[in-house]
This record gives C-alpha cells, structure tokens and sequence, in this order.
C-alpha cells in the first residue's frame, strides 16, 4: 500500500504555515494513507505555535537549512512516497492520486506544473517553460516527489547547499531517467519577486543558474545569493 509523506520545511512562516496546512487537507483526496510533516528549522515567530495547533500535522525541529531540514523530515517520514513542498506553495486538487498513478507507470520522481499568484510578463513566460520536461524548467516551487526508495537511493538533499538544494537534488533524479512533469498546477507565491523586484530578482536568479553552469564553488553561489537577494 502506497503512503505519501507531505514534507514541509520552514523558517518563520507564522503569516503563511496555517494556510497552507488547511488548504493541503481540502485538496488531498484522502483515499490513500498521508502524513504531513512540517520541519522546523527554530523558527522565532511562533510558526511552531501554528503548526501544533493543527492536530493532523507532525512538528520536527532540525538545525536551519533547507536541505538538512527536508532531509531530517525524509528519516522521521513512514511513507513510501515522499512529496517536498514549500510552504508557500499550494498543491492541486487530488494531488497525491496524480502522484501515485505516475508511480504506478514506473515513474518515480517529478513534480507540477507551475503557476504564480502575480500576473507580471516576467513571470507568465517563466511559468509557461514549467510544462516542458526539461532540467532548465525546474526548480523547487514546482513542489517534488519521489520515491522513498529513489530517494535514499540518491542519497537525499546535498546538505552542502544552503541555497540551489532543489536543483542539485533534481539534476540527480533526471540522471536516473524517471522524471516526469504533471500537468495539473501548483500555485505558489511570488512574494520574493515582490520584495526584490521582478526583473531584478530575475536576473539574479540567471546569474546563479549561469555560475553553476560555469562550475563555481557552492560557496560563491551562496555568497552571491545573500549579497543580492533579500
């Protein structure tokens, strides 16, 4: 019997944890055994607080990092699906029926097509490339899912990264041969465009994806990263 593990890492989300929580019960069909599990790397802004107030929801505290907290939810998950989703990224309807019947074709990682909450023209061209499977098309906002099997497989998150952990990690499942791009939506939030600007975060975002193309040292990606993104 399949069981998909929701894993949910987070750092301060206090404006947005609850929401997604709520919405993920009223989109998941509940015909197959789920468990969501939402990593907490020590957050200050009572997100804990939100998330035990959701009795359907496990709270695992880990050191801060995406990688190491998505990996600290994999250990303690008990599915034999795992499905890693940004907190303010929101699934479709039945989404873990779509994931399971693309692991019953064999397949076994992909993730969503994706879709922002702003209309801007930067961001209408981005998401229209979601649709394409290729590696140039994603990224972590489309949400990821993978078998626990693949997944220890693989190794897990690169925990080397602080930032670009989901595109190492999908650059190794696309070596494997078994990704594949659902067409159904995830809906995620634009929020960091907002604060930085579209354009320009746009053009950071390229020039991290161009200096990890040119082989630069994690380091220098991260650096660049918090030296120009808020």
């Amino acid at each position: 019997m399949n069981k998909i593990s929701i894993i949910i890492p987070i750092y301060n989300e206090v404006e947005n944890i609850k929401k997604t929580l709520l919405y993920i019960e009223s989109v998941i069909s509940k015909s197959m055994a789920y468990e969501i599990i939402v990593v907490d790397g020590g957050s200050t802004d009572g997100s804990a607080n939100q998330v035990q107030s959701t009795k359907t929801v496990r709270l695992i505290s880990s050191p801060k990092g995406r990688a190491k907290q998505l990996n600290c939810g994999a250990k303690n998950a008990t599915g034999t699906i795992f499905y890693f989703l940004h907190c303010d990224s929101l699934p479709p309807k039945n989404f873990d029926i779509a994931i399971v019947q693309q692991m019953e074709k064999g397949r076994d990682a992909g993730c969503f097509r994706m879709k922002f909450d702003l209309k801007h023209p930067i961001l209408v061209v981005s998401q229209w490339f979601t649709r394409f499977n290729h590696i140039s098309c994603r990224g972590g906002d489309q949400s990821l899912f993978v078998s626990k099997l693949l997944f220890e497989d693989i190794g897990g998150f690169n925990e080397a990264y602080s930032i670009y952990e989901d595109n190492e990690i999908i650059e190794r499942l696309y070596a494997k041969k078994q990704f594949v791009v659902v067409p159904k939506y995830v809906i995620t939030s634009a929020r960091k465009y907002k604060q930085n600007g579209v354009w320009r975060l746009q053009f950071h975002f390229s020039m991290i994806h161009l200096k990890r193309k040119m082989g630069f040292p994690i380091n220098d990606l991260q650096t660049y990263y918090q030296k120009n993104i808020i």
